[in-house]
């Protein structure tokens, strides 16, 4: 049985980092799905897709893995940028001396 260990990309509704830094190990497809040809519904008889373990740190994913002798890949995630500049408020949109003029 194999898995993969990666850390989720963020919801585009998320705005904080609670949960951001989380690591997820999900196991991989050991049996192809099948179309139910009457209401064309997908199934599998592979339970294991529909677990996902969380953990707190990547060495937690890793040595959970070793331990249950889970053949696992690691997927890097793309290094985070924080944003660039001062961070403004709504506020500032309307603030007296503001370099360009308020068109409202």
């Amino acid at each position: 049985m194999s898995a993969r260990i990666f850390q989720p990309a963020r919801n585009a509704m998320q705005s904080g980092k609670v949960k951001s830094d989380m690591w997820i190990l999900q196991f991989d497809a050991t049996s192809p799905r099948s179309k139910e040809p009457l209401m064309g519904w997908t199934s599998s008889s592979d339970t294991c897709q529909q677990v996902k373990l969380r953990f707190e740190t990547r060495q937690e994913a890793e040595d959970y893995a070793k331990r249950e002798g889970l053949a696992y890949m690691v997927m890097e995630s793309p290094k985070k940028t924080a944003a660039k500049g001062p961070q403004k408020s709504y506020a500032d949109n309307f603030k007296f001396g503001r370099h360009a003029n308020w068109t409202h």
